[in-house]
């Protein structure tokens, strides 16, 4: 965390860059220095070695109280370090920190952070009074100013959206939310062989299997017992992510008479494990097996498990519930004729980190017509690169290798019919890349959907999803968030362009930020409220919540492919084996994600 910070040393008052540590104690690190002889002359200087503590305490009688037995900070240059002590440097004030935060340091700004509507309205208003920015002679000049209260809009509520859950039963979402109490799922599906493995020690597995058993039942779901318990050795819990993983695996093999269909696996913390990464790629890589991670709290609920319950059915094939207007084929200009969802997304490196690769994730709906189930395609590409290159990538044999072949394969294979509409959403791009998604993305999406034997071109709408700007909504009466399905079409959007803000979902805490929708194309052309009703829609089939989320499914699904499998790559950067390939060009290749096995390929394995 200290490496680029810069500090200033308290004895010449001078500022460094810190580029490391020592790898030895100040009163060990030694170095080389010249010594004048006693004549004050260099004629016959030696070189001599001393420790950094004795150089300070001795030769430039500085005295170190406490740092003598702390590393130094080096802030020289990689071939020639610079040892300071600790105590005798002082990190430089309101430097901004680019990289990534721990998990506990973003947990403590958001909650820092958080508004309820009525605080943030006071923040701004009192923000404009206080800065005076009509008083600026250059907005003067240009005869600018800027009111000080906020600005009046005409917004509407959309209606909320039916589901279908099992046995055919109606459900009504309140505010945003519903629940499965006394309900069952859509679809269940049933679980034959698995098994539960723990790598942690903190967890009765097997009363966790039995209330997993039991609540699955409850919702429709046929769950046997789990075919064995199997914790990790203690002995191990010291060792590598990958040799544990290897070492579960093997009593896996050893304990069960064959592949198991689903692993229950018990992580030893809720975020950032280390072990999640190869887990997952071991899994789904490596033998195709579902899997579902869970840190399980020291009180399980119902409504924990519930949760958990949802995730694993999704994977295995099952749906939670589905919108009543796909169950009778009622979607406007959807289901008359097929159509092809897609939700794209690049997930890059931590900032600061300039090296890892992006990865770029295109989930594409199936079993048209309806819009629920979706399968990923990932790739990685060019660090910082936000314009996906993978979506048509012909290879020298003549075929494609590219993301939208398996989805166009995919979808032909679920539906029974060739996409003749596309719909896109698009996020992370800002206003600048527009023209790039329509002048880079798009065409490939083109040329792989030719290539597969195709002349006719299918219609597209090409819509922008950003959630990463600063306009929020607020009623004009009452402290509460804007409810959910809110729309704004008019005065605070583009005056040529089309492009609304939609709140879908239900702001509890903070206040409520809403997504904003970029109409770049819409060949297939969708009148206003049709496309604002399905994209309302398209955020209450979301299938690991009982909830309305913020912005559409297939956005939410893409940046889970993309993170999910970028946790293969996380992993790979901390394996002793990996080596970066260099081309011939002399610039590093991006190392290729490892596929999915066929058997999870077109799961959702990503819920």
């Amino acid at each position: 965390m200290l490496k680029n910070l810069r500090i200033k040393a308290t004895h010449n008052n001078r500022e460094f860059k810190i580029i490391g540590l020592s790898e030895m104690r100040c009163n060990q690190q030694l170095f080389s220095m010249k010594v004048r002889n006693s004549d004050g002359t260099n004629g016959d200087a030696e070189n001599v070695e001393m420790t950094v503590y004795e150089y300070f305490t001795k030769h430039r009688s500085i005295p170190l109280t406490y740092s003598g037995f702390l590393p130094c900070l080096d802030v020289g240059k990689p071939k020639r370090p610079n040892f300071l002590p600790l105590e005798l440097c002082s990190l430089i004030s309101l430097q901004r920190y680019t990289k990534s935060l721990s998990s506990m340091q973003r947990a403590s700004l958001v909650e820092k952070s958080r508004q309820k509507p009525q605080e943030r309205i006071r923040t701004v208003t009192d923000a404009m009074r206080t800065y005076r920015y009509d008083e600026d002679p250059l907005l003067s000049e240009c005869g600018i100013s800027i009111e000080k209260k906020l600005t009046s809009v005409n917004g509407r509520i959309l209606d909320t959206p039916k589901l279908k859950v099992g046995n055919s039963e109606n459900c009504f979402p309140n505010n945003g939310r519903w629940n499965f109490n006394n309900k069952l799922l859509l679809k269940a599906t049933s679980i034959k062989r698995w098994a539960v493995v723990n790598f942690s020690a903190q967890c009765d597995t097997s009363r966790l299997s039995r209330d997993l058993i039991n609540c699955g039942r409850k919702k429709g779901i046929d769950i046997e017992g789990p075919k064995s318990l199997i914790d990790e050795y203690p002995q191990l819990r010291r060792s590598s992510p990958l040799a544990r993983v290897e070492s579960m695996f093997e009593q896996v093999r050893d304990k069960l008479p064959g592949p198991p269909e689903f692993i229950l696996c018990l992580l030893p913390q809720r975020k950032n494990s280390d072990i999640y990464g190869p887990w997952k790629k071991k899994c789904l890589s490596d033998f195709g097996i579902v899997t579902q991670c869970i840190s399980p709290p020291r009180v399980i609920k119902d409504q924990y498990l519930t949760n958990v319950l949802l995730k694993i059915n999704s994977k295995l094939g099952g749906i939670n519930s589905m919108l009543e207007v796909e169950l009778t084929r009622a979607i406007p200009l959807i289901t008359q004729t097929p159509t092809m969802i897609l939700g794209m997304d690049v997930s890059h490196g931590s900032p600061g980190r300039s090296d890892v690769p992006s990865v770029a994730a295109v989930v594409g709906s199936l079993e048209w017509p309806y819009i629920t189930k979706y399968r990923a395609s990932v790739r990685t590409q060019s660090p910082k690169l936000e314009m996906i290159d993978a979506l048509y990538k012909p290879t020298a044999n003549g075929t494609d290798d590219g993301i939208m072949r398996e989805l166009f394969i995919e979808f032909y294979k679920t539906s029974g019919a060739k996409p003749k509409q596309i719909v896109i959403f698009r996020d992370g791009v800002s206003e600048s890349q527009f023209n790039q998604v329509l002048n880079i993305e798009l065409p490939q999406i083109i040329k792989a959907y030719q290539h597969l034997g195709e002349t006719d071109v299918p219609k597209f709408t090409v819509i922008i999803a950003q959630k990463n700007h600063h306009t929020k909504l607020f009623k004009a009466e009452g402290t509460d968030n804007v409810p959910p399905g809110t729309v704004v079409d008019t005065t605070v959007v583009h005056p040529r362009n089309y492009d609304f803000y939609m709140c879908a979902h239900n702001g509890a805490i903070g206040t409520s930020r809403p997504a904003h929708y970029h109409v770049l194309v819409d060949e297939i052309g969708f009148s206003p409220d049709v496309l604002q009703n399905l994209i309302h829609s398209l955020s209450y089939v979301y299938q690991r919540s009982t909830t309305a989320i913020s912005i559409v499914a297939p956005v939410c699904y893409a940046h889970l492919a993309a993170a999910q499998m970028g946790q293969f790559m996380k992993f790979d950067d901390m394996s002793e084996n990996s080596s970066e390939v260099v081309t011939s060009a002399g610039v590093a290749a991006v190392p290729e994600l490892p596929r999915l096995h066929k058997n999870v390929e077109a799961s959702m394995f990503f819920c």
